[in-house]
């Protein structure tokens, strides 16, 4: 399995999006399935924030993704960038797959210069805290409680060629 842009697999953009939808529209009710679609189909031009990590696996088929955006939920527009959309098919799970996907967006943020990235989840607060997170608080969302946190980032070394800056 390898991680990648969505800009070099834009014909999963779709698939993305029912998945997104399907797993946070109730957290965000004026957010409609068209609206994700939108979203992601922009992602799979960009390779810069906002965008969006496929995990594809060995039949090139999406596996799962996380996105990096400059906002996530428009209750949340006190703070930016966000890690959003980590998503791992159900029958993938349980992997690690997902703390893979995690560390490619932190390295992709870094890689931006972003010092500091920020997240809510509803109920999966203690993954991210075993990934380095930390709970800044709760906030409502939509009627339901959702946990804030953020991550600090270390700029990257600056003779480590993979954070190379074009």
């Amino acid at each position: 399995m390898r991680i990648e842009y969505l800009a070099d697999h834009p014909q999963h953009a779709l698939t993305l999006a029912r998945w997104h939808h399907r797993e946070w529209g109730a957290l965000m009710p004026d957010w409609t399935r068209g609206d994700a679609e939108r979203e992601l189909v922009g992602h799979a031009t960009r390779r810069d924030i906002p965008t969006t990590l496929v995990l594809l696996g060995d039949d090139q088929a999406p596996v799962g993704s996380v996105s990096v955006l400059d906002e996530d939920a428009s209750q949340f527009r006190d703070l930016s960038p966000w890690l959003a959309s980590l998503y791992v098919a159900p029958t993938a799970r349980g992997r690690g797959l997902g703390a893979r996907l995690v560390r490619a967006a932190l390295d992709l943020a870094r890689n931006h210069g972003v010092p500091r990235l920020y997240l809510f989840t509803p109920d999966r607060a203690s993954f991210y805290e075993r990934l380095g997170w930390t709970v800044l608080g709760s906030r409502m969302l939509a009627g339901r409680a959702v946990t804030l946190m953020a991550v600090d980032l270390a700029p990257p070394p600056a003779d480590d060629p993979r954070f190379a800056r074009a």
